[in-house]
């Protein structure tokens, strides 16, 4: 019955059941089926009628985030946003755009730099990551370091309700200050308050120039050492990484550890900003400067993964700037000490930290790893979060940290957004 009407509100062509649905099975999960409007009135026919029917709903982008969170607590369907795919407004003069949530980032920032414009975010895979994912996650890249994640960027958001109801917020001006800022209560929920249908971004000018360059040292401490050296200083780096020896390995480059800087503006003042970096880290102990292809800035967030040549396991740490390092390093020895193999890399200037831990253990030892490195990160104020793990590790360690108090704050706000529990339930923190 519930298939018979969602094929009437969005037509058959565009609702998939049985082998088809392969690409959608979520944690071993396969949905009742994958549905894909073309309106934002389907998208909100869509919930009411699978909301009624008792099933969940989830959101579904590029699907290049379905790996983070538990597994679903309950059947339902895929709502794909593939469909929803416009740019709807562009606004050179204001430096605003608005795109609904199926574009994928990628088009959007080939569109906009036609312009000679962009939307300072770069998370990975762009080519298949879409703008309501992209916002939905809270996903950002090394430019982060200067630009901020979508929090910063964002102005104006539409989205579907669990009751089926299309709800607007924020302006399409950067000078918006009436209210309560409800954009900013959807990034990062990852679709377990709202469907992201449309979202408005302020942008920036594509600058003149952009140089990614790396240096190795020979210890992880010699990287941190200098990282902290050049956030005291004068210079303005869009993205501060350090890597070690693995990650420097699958970014090309030879020797131990790696410091990576990125710079971006007019020519002349990204060509002195390199001089002075090589200068600076030679007085550091640093190697020759090496200058890394563009294709290099998309991977950095990655790079660990990448570095192993079969992961077991990758987790997200959060932790204080200073830590870094530390981080690393303790996460490192955690691994030998069990006789596992990992690779580090960390958006060092925002204490983001990736770590992989490569193939060959069993779920026993690999989860008792990625409990240690929880411990890290909460000794030093932070949190740990699985980016992805099979099953068999997921059943013995939560995918999501303890949130606390937070966390019973995102429960109460869940059960007001949506107190049927349909939007995306079980996935996120808290059980929400």
């Amino acid at each position: 019955m519930l298939l018979d009407t969602l094929r009437s509100v969005v037509g058959a062509a565009h609702v998939v059941t049985g082998v088809e649905l392969s690409p959608f099975v979520i944690e071993g999960h396969t949905p009742i089926a994958a549905v894909f409007p073309g309106t934002v009135d389907e998208v909100a026919a869509v919930v009411r009628e699978t909301a009624a029917a008792g099933a969940a709903v989830v959101p579904w982008g590029g699907g290049t985030a379905v790996s983070v969170g538990e597994p679903p607590s309950r059947a339902g369907i895929v709502l794909g946003l593939r469909r929803l795919s416009r740019l709807l407004e562009h606004e050179p003069g204001d430096l605003t755009a608005t795109v609904e949530a199926g574009h994928t980032l990628a088009a959007l920032q080939a569109t906009l730099r036609a312009r000679g414009q962009w939307l300072s975010l770069d998370p990975p895979d762009a080519e298949r990551a879409t703008v309501g994912g992209v916002v939905a996650a809270n996903a950002a890249g090394p430019r982060r370091q200067l630009y901020g994640t979508v929090r910063d960027l964002l102005i104006g958001l539409t989205v579907v309700t669990a009751e089926g109801a299309v709800v607007r917020g924020g302006g399409k001006v950067v000078k918006n200050v009436a209210g309560y800022d409800l954009p900013k209560l959807f990034v990062g929920s990852r679709g377990t308050l709202g469907i992201i249908v449309d979202a408005t971004f302020k942008l920036r000018p594509v600058p003149d120039d952009e140089r990614l360059v790396a240096v190795g040292f020979d210890r992880l401490k010699d990287c941190g050492a200098a990282a902290r050296t050049l956030l005291a200083g004068d210079l303005i780096p869009s993205t501060l990484d350090v890597v070690d020896h693995a990650a420097a390995c699958a970014l090309g480059l030879a020797g131990g550890p790696a410091l990576v800087i990125g710079f971006d503006g007019l020519g002349e003042q990204v060509e002195w900003q390199v001089a002075e970096f090589t200068a600076l880290v030679g007085s550091l102990g640093g190697g020759d400067v090496a200058t890394l292809p563009p294709s290099a800035w998309s991977r950095l967030t990655t790079l660990a993964p990448e570095a192993v040549a079969l992961p077991a396991a990758v987790m997200s740490l959060s932790v204080l700037p200073t830590l870094v390092v530390d981080t690393m390093e303790q996460g490192a020895l955690v691994a030998r000490q069990r006789g596992l193999v990992s690779a580090w890399a960390a958006h060092a200037g925002v204490g983001a930290v990736t770590g992989a831990l490569q193939a060959g253990a069993d779920s026993a030892a690999v989860t008792a790893v990625l409990a240690e490195w929880r411990t890290i990160a909460r000794a030093g104020g932070g949190h740990a979060s699985l980016t992805w793990a099979p099953l068999g590790v997921k059943a013995q360690l939560p995918a999501w940290d303890d949130a606390g108090a937070a966390g019973r704050i995102m429960q109460r706000i869940k059960a007001q957004l949506d107190p049927g529990n349909v939007l995306n339930p079980g996935r996120f923190v808290a059980g929400i």
